[in-house]
């Protein structure tokens, strides 16, 4: 009986670190570029009541905006190393060449959100574009009362990714 115990309690001892190691939690992989279309989509289609004919349209549209951005993010974090390395180093021409380089990377970045957000606007029906604009304007308050972002356009999240995203028409 006592050896059975002792083997068992060796048998443990030898497991644990085996069990401590499956059970480490990796963290979850970004969504693909078609999962956070397809959530895209579908968050659109609650609120607009997108046609099956505007949700592929807007696949489409999606698509290439998100594969857009994406391209832009290796060279955004590269430029922004290389402006924190010009703030260690106290380096001048390497701040100004790192604050250009990401000015030119958000002018791109916001180039090619606009863009998606004027292509999916033109797919809606005038009563679409109607709520679209209701729900992207920008919250009311005073000073620490919130403002400026509509729902779910947080850093990052501007435009139909957010929300509806679309520009409101020309006057």
């Amino acid at each position: 009986m006592l050896n059975r115990i002792l083997q068992a309690a060796i048998l443990a001892t030898l497991m644990a670190p085996m069990a401590f190691s499956q059970t480490a939690a990796t963290p979850p992989s970004p969504p693909t570029v078609a999962e956070m279309v397809a959530n895209q989509v579908a968050h659109l289609t609650t609120l607009l009541d997108l046609t099956s004919s505007q949700q592929a349209l807007a696949t489409t549209i999606f698509t290439t905006q998100q594969t857009g951005l994406q391209a832009l993010q290796t060279p955004m974090q590269t430029a922004h190393t290389a402006l924190q390395t010009a703030v260690t180093s106290n380096s001048a021409t390497g701040l100004s060449a790192a604050a250009a380089q990401i000015g030119n990377l958000t002018a791109q970045q916001a180039l090619i959100q606009s863009t998606g957000d004027a292509a999916f606007y033109a797919i809606l029906t005038s009563d679409q574009q109607t709520k679209d604009t209701e729900l992207n304007k920008p919250a009311q308050g005073g000073p620490g009362q919130g403002g400026g972002q509509g729902p779910g356009q947080g850093p990052g999240q501007g435009g139909p990714g957010g929300s509806c995203g679309a520009p409101p028409p020309p006057k």
